[in-house]
C-alpha cells in the first residue's frame, strides 16, 4: 500500500512538472523557483522531517499500547506546538535575511534580479514549512495508531496545489504563482488526515510540556538524526550553489534528472525501508545477530535485484522518458537533453540511494543514529570536493555524478563497519545476488539498446521507444533470473503468496 501510494505521488509529480514544463520549459525563471525551494526544504528537515518521525513514534506506540489517549493527544499537542513555534521564528529570520542567503549561500551565481526573484519566492515557499511541520507531526501520530492509507496518500495531493498555481495562478502572477500553489499543497498535505485524526479523538491543547519526560525522549532521540539529514540537505544545497554558477537551466535539469532517479528509490527503496524497519528493530531488540545478519542480507539482495535493472533502464531508456514526460510547448530539445545528462549520472547512484534506506535503518534499530551521521557528514563533504571537480569537465552532469559516487561509497562504509562489529553480513550471499544480477542486466542491456537505436533511427514516437525497449528489457531479465535461479514462473509465484501469507 505504501509503495502504491508512494508510485501515485511520483507520478502525480511527473504531471506537475508537465505542467510547469509546458509554460517555462528550462530557464532562469525556473531556475529561481527551486533554488528557492533548498533553504525552507533544509529548514523543514531540521524540525519536523524524518527525524521526527524515528523520534516521535517510538515514544508515542507506549501510550498507543495502553491506550492512554489522554497522554497521546497531550504529547502530539507539545510536539506540534513546539515545531510551529520553531519553524515559525526560524522560517521569520529566514524571510528577513533571504536576499543576503540567496546572494552568499544558495545562488551566488544568479544575476541580481534572478536573485531578487529567488528571494522573494523563497518568502512564499516559507509559508508552506508551517503546514509541513503541522503535518508531519499528524502523520507520526497516524503512524501510531497503524493507521498508513491517509499519510500515505498526503504526498499526492501535494503536487495539485502547484499545478492549480500553474494553470491559475501564473498567468497573473508569474512564477509567484507556483510558490503560491506549493502553499496551497501543503495545506492539502495537512488537511487530508484530519478525518482520520478526529476518529481517533485528536484533541489539541495550549501545552509545551518543556518538563515532561516523554518530551525529553523525543527531542533527544531526534538530535543525530537531523543533523544526519541535515547533511542531506545542506549538500544538494551545495549541489545547486554550483550548479548556480553553471549554465542557465543547470539547477532545473538537476533538480528534473534527481526527480526522475527518485521515482525507482522511492518505490523501491524508501517504501521497503518503512516496512523491513520494524522487523528490525525487534530482531536488535532481542539481539539476534543472526536474524539480524539474515534480514540485512535478503533485503539488500532484493532490492539489488529490482534497482541494478532499474538503473540500467534510466540509462537506456531516459532520453526518450524525458522527451515524453516533457518535451512540448517551451521545454525544447536541448532542454531534454540537459535533463537526460543529469538523469544517467544519478542512475549510476541508484543502487547506492536504494541500498542506504536500508543500511541506515540497520543502525537506528540499534539505536545507534551517531555512526551514520559521522559517516554522512563525511561523505557530504565528499560530495561537495568531487562536485567542484567534476563540475568543470562535466557541467551539471558532474555534480550528479559526484551525488552517485558520494552515496555509493557511504553504503559501503556503513556495510564495512556493519561486517567488522558483526564478523559477517553475510557478505557471500549478497555477492553471489549481485553477480546473478549484473549478469541477467548485462544481457537485459545488450537486448534493449539495438531495440533503442533501431526505433530512435526509425523516428518512432517515444512512447513506442519505450514500451518497445521496455518491454524487450523485461521480458530478457525475467528470462534469464528465472533461469539463474532455476525457477518456473508457476513455483516463483507461489513463493511470492507463501511469503505474502507469513508475512
Amino acid at each position: 500500500m505504501v509503495a502504491g501510494s508512494f508510485a501515485l505521488a511520483a507520478g502525480m509529480g511527473l504531471l506537475r512538472n508537465m505542467v510547469i514544463a509546458q509554460q517555462f520549459g528550462i530557464g532562469a525563471e525556473l531556475d529561481a523557483f527551486y533554488a528557492a525551494f533548498k533553504l525552507p526544504d533544509l529548514l523543514f528537515t531540521i524540525v519536523a522531517g524524518g527525524a521526527l518521525a524515528t523520534a516521535f513514534i517510538p515514544v508515542l506506540a507506549e501510550f498507543v499500547a495502553q491506550d492512554d489517549r489522554a497522554a497521546v493527544w497531550r504529547l502530539a499537542s507539545a510536539i506540534t506546538n513546539l515545531v510551529v513555534i520553531a519553524v515559525s521564528i526560524l522560517a521569520g529570520l529566514a524571510a528577513l535575511s533571504a536576499p543576503w542567503l540567496v546572494r552568499t549561500l544558495i545562488a551566488p551565481g544568479f544575476d541580481a534580479a534572478q536573485q531578487a526573484e529567488t528571494a522573494q519566492l523563497m518568502r512564499i515557499v516559507l509559508l508552506s514549512t508551517i503546514f509541513f511541520g503541522i503535518s508531519a507531526v499528524q502523520s507520526s501520530v497516524l503512524h501510531s495508531f497503524k493507521h498508513f492509507l491517509l499519510p500515505a496518500l498526503a504526498p499526492v495531493l501535494y503536487p495539485l496545489g502547484i499545478m492549480a498555481g500553474a494553470l491559475w495562478l501564473v498567468p497573473q502572477w508569474g512564477t509567484a504563482g507556483l510558490a503560491w500553489g506549493a502553499v496551497l499543497g501543503a495545506g492539502l498535505h495537512l488537511l487530508v488526515k484530519i478525518p482520520m485524526l478526529l476518529h481517533y479523538g485528536f484533541r489539541w491543547q495550549p501545552v509545551l510540556d518543556l518538563n515532561r519526560r516523554s518530551v525529553h525522549r523525543v527531542l533527544w532521540l531526534m538530535g543525530p538524526r537531523v543533523l544526519d539529514l541535515g547533511v542531506f540537505h545542506l549538500t544538494l544545497l551545495a549541489s545547486a550553489n554550483l550548479a548556480s554558477r553553471l549554465g542557465t537551466g543547470s539547477v532545473s535539469a538537476l533538480e528534473w534528472g534527481w526527480e526522475f532517479m527518485q521515482l525507482p528509490e522511492t518505490i523501491i527503496g524508501t517504501a521497503f525501508g518503512l516496512v523491513v524497519f520494524p522487523t528490525l528493530a525487534e530482531q536488535a531488540a532481542q539481539q539476534n545477530l543472526a536474524q539480524l545478519r539474515r534480514t540485512l542480507s535478503e533485503s539488500l539482495s532484493g532490492l539489488l535485484f529490482l534497482t541494478v535493472p532499474a538503473a540500467c533502464g534510466l540509462i537506456l531508456l531516459g532520453r526518450p522518458l524525458v522527451q515524453l514526460v516533457y518535451q512540448r510547448g517551451a521545454f525544447d530539445v536541448a532542454a531534454t537533453e540537459a535533463v537526460y545528462a543529469a538523469l544517467v549520472y544519478y542512475a549510476l547512484g541508484l543502487v547506492g540511494h536504494v541500498c542506504l534506506e536500508v543500511a541506515a535503518r540497520v543502525f537506528f534499530a540499534q539505536q545507534d543514529t551517531i555512526t551514520p551521521l559521522i559517516v554522512a557528514a563525511s561523505m557530504g563533504l565528499l560530495n561537495v570536493l568531487l562536485g567542484i571537480a567534476l563540475m568543470g569537465p562535466l557541467g551539471h552532469g558532474g555534480l550528479a555524478l559526484a551525488n552517485s559516487l558520494a552515496v555509493t561509497v557511504e553504503v559501503l562504509v556503513l556495510l564495512f563497519i556493519l561486517r567488522r562489529r558483526w564478523g559477517g553480513i553475510g557478505q557471500r550471499r549478497m555477492g553471489q545476488a549481485l553477480a546473478r544480477v549484473a549478469a541477467a542486466s548485462l544481457l537485459m542491456c545488450g537486448a534493449i539498446a539495438p531495440v533503442v537505436n533501431w526505433s530512435s533511427a526509425a523516428q518512432l514516437h517515444p512512447l513506442l521507444i519505450l514500451l518497445l525497449g521496455g518491454g524487450v528489457g523485461l521480458v530478457v531479465y525475467v528470462i534469464i533470473s528465472l533461469l539463474m535461479l532455476r525457477r518456473t514462473p508457476t513455483q516463483l509465484a507461489r513463493e511470492l503468496v507463501q511469503a505474502v501469507s507469513s508475512s
